[in-house]
């Protein structure tokens, strides 16, 4: 893995980019990640991943909690699935503040 050390941006492969896709920066530019930075990256990749998998699970229940309401079945059910839409809007957004502060703090790999 390489990381052009003008924009961050991380590179998978055997040498780095003749230039950089993201800012064009020349292929001197980029450092091998190894070591310790190496397997911050890796983990932040998963971690990333696992809060854009709950993002969307996220929205897949507010789609779901919008449709109980629409439904109006019986008071109790309304009143179920308009805290899940609540409680669906408050973590997708908090998944979203963690991957910006992720991003802010070059854990986005």
């Amino acid at each position: 893995m390489w990381k052009c050390s003008v924009c961050n941006y991380v590179h998978n492969g055997e040498e780095a980019p003749h230039k950089c896709p993201k800012c064009g920066a020349d292929q001197e530019k980029f450092n091998q990640l190894t070591g310790e930075s190496l397997e911050k990256v890796e983990i932040s990749r998963f971690s990333n991943s696992l809060l854009k998998e709950l993002i969307l699970q996220m929205e897949q229940l507010q789609e779901l909690a919008e449709a109980g309401i629409e439904d109006d079945l019986d008071p109790g059910c309304v009143k179920l699935y308009k805290e899940a839409l609540e409680s669906a809007k408050f973590l997708k957004q908090t998944a979203l503040a963690e991957i910006e502060i992720h991003v802010s703090r070059g854990k986005w790999g």
